[in-house]
């Protein structure tokens, strides 16, 4: 067991995997981030393959792509009961093994392979809409209204949870929710059972909106020049539902000053993350641990953040299904520090790859893999692509990327998109008409075909694809999972 390392997954919610100060951002400070990924392995083509928050989680719990976990787009109220899970593999070989912040596991208190977890999932919209007593599900909520009374709801400032609208977080920054993961971080360590290697899932809500950085955060941002986001020629540019009147959008034309200042909040909740990192950082150093602890930092998807005129998530785009994946682990492990290499990864590797770094055998219904030979400039194969999906109506999508080209087929009526992402990295020319494309268009359908040959769904032959078959967000074989849209 000494020979075992302590772990910790940091995860955020909805941080796109460009914004790092060590990748080139042009606005975003990251600084303990991006000593974390100089000290370490930095993946810059990691995606998720299903970029909301309930599917790519269990991706990461279950090192399983969506058609094999079963979710597949967003649906909560589904049970969890997954045999063989990270926590759980890990607590078996003698980890000690701790969830703090947002898990989304169904029922919300279910441990799923956790000694056990301290949760804030967010805003709880499943709990609030059914009356549930979400109070019991929400660790956060009950430690906030023990602090400063019960009538103080963390929603108090008037920000919706999917809203882009920006304002300061309204109570003192010690009570915001970003301070409170790691202040029950720290908790654990010094609690924690020191005869064992401890595991700990450290899961931010944020940069997922609210978008309620503390003041000083939003005021840096809101100095500073940003640049528009990108918006391709093949985007959407005259919003004629004017749907970007409402706060909550998915997509439409908003004001710019109010996608500035939304901007600015994001990047804003994203120093306010780093700088908490930092915190969390010197507390395992204070624990005497820090000198043989992996790290692994990861976000469930992106956020398109005016890319496009979209926002939010559950589109193959870049912005919201390219996710960052940095993995620092003690010399002993041999990792080519600095390097970033440019195989394309996926959630579902995080499982194996920290299993691996545990030295515990990875469990043979797996499917993805430790990068570990990648972080060490020793593999000499690795997947040619990954595939990625989401049930959403008329906008249900797969796409399939080497990290190099990127094919995204719209399953409910066999609208193509090719995009170069070595030549056009924000994806601002779709290619799929382009006649010289044409074999490299030809070659992605049939990859795309035989990704997805015998689905449920009938999306293909195996051979082409077939549009116009009903996307669904749960899989009918997953128990709860029978007619989800």
């Amino acid at each position: 067991m000494a020979e075992r390392p302590n772990i910790i997954l940091i995860t955020c919610d909805q941080w796109r995997g460009d914004c790092l100060g060590v990748s080139g951002h042009p606005v975003v400070e990251t600084p303990h981030l991006d000593w974390m990924a100089r000290e370490g392995v930095n993946f810059t083509r990691a995606y998720t393959a299903c970029p909301s928050c309930i599917a790519a989680r269990a991706g990461i719990l279950t090192g399983l792509a969506p058609r094999s976990h079963g979710r597949t787009g967003y649906r909560d109220g589904v049970d969890w009961n997954y045999e063989t899970t990270l926590p759980g593999e890990l607590a078996a070989a003698g980890y000690h093994t701790q969830g703090v912040g947002k898990m989304h596991f169904y029922p919300p208190r279910s441990l799923m392979g956790f000694h056990n977890v301290v949760l804030h999932d967010g805003y709880l919209h499943h709990e609030r809409t059914w009356r549930r007593y979400y109070d019991l599900a929400d660790d956060y909520w009950v430690w906030l209204r023990d602090k400063l009374g019960q009538e103080v709801d963390f929603a108090g400032h008037g920000l919706a949870a999917n809203s882009w609208v920006a304002r300061p977080w309204h109570l003192e920054e010690r009570f915001h929710p970003t301070n409170w993961v790691v202040t029950k971080s720290i908790e654990f360590l010094k609690r924690r059972d020191r005869r064992k290697p401890y595991f700990l899932w450290m899961s931010f809500v944020r940069p997922h909106a609210p978008l309620d950085p503390p003041a000083c955060y939003l005021e840096q941002y809101l100095s500073q020049e940003i640049p528009p986001p990108p918006v391709g020629d093949w985007a959407d540019t005259l919003d004629a539902e004017r749907a970007g009147l409402n706060p909550n959008t998915t997509h439409g034309l908003i004001g710019p000053r109010q996608l500035r200042r939304a901007m600015a909040g994001y990047y804003a909740l994203m120093t306010h993350i780093d700088h908490q990192i930092g915190r969390f950082s010197e507390a395992v150093g204070e624990d005497g641990s820090a000198g043989d602890t992996a790290w692994l930092f990861a976000a469930d998807h992106g956020e398109m953040m005016g890319d496009h005129n979209c926002f939010r998530k559950a589109l193959p785009y870049e912005g919201s299904a390219r996710v960052p994946f940095v993995l620092r682990a003690p010399g002993r492990f041999d990792l080519a520090a600095g390097s970033e290499p440019a195989a394309p990864v996926e959630l579902r590797d995080i499982m194996p790859t920290l299993l691996d770094v545990a030295g515990v055998d990875i469990p043979a219904s797996v499917e993805g893999e430790s990068v570990l030979p990648l972080a060490r400039g020793t593999s000499a194969e690795w997947r040619g692509h990954v595939h990625g999906e989401h049930a959403w109506g008329a906008l249900s999508n797969h796409y399939v990327t080497d990290g190099r080209e990127k094919y995204i087929w719209f399953s409910s009526d066999g609208r193509e998109q090719l995009f170069d992402l070595v030549a056009d990295p924000q994806e601002l020319h779709d290619l799929s008409a382009d006649r010289g494309r044409a074999p490299r268009l030809e070659h992605w359908r049939g990859v795309l075909a035989r990704e997805l040959a015998g689905r449920e769904e009938g999306y293909s032959d195996g051979e082409r694809l077939i549009a116009g078959r009903a996307a669904t967000a749960v899989q009918k074989w997953l128990p709860g999972g029978a007619g989800g849209a």
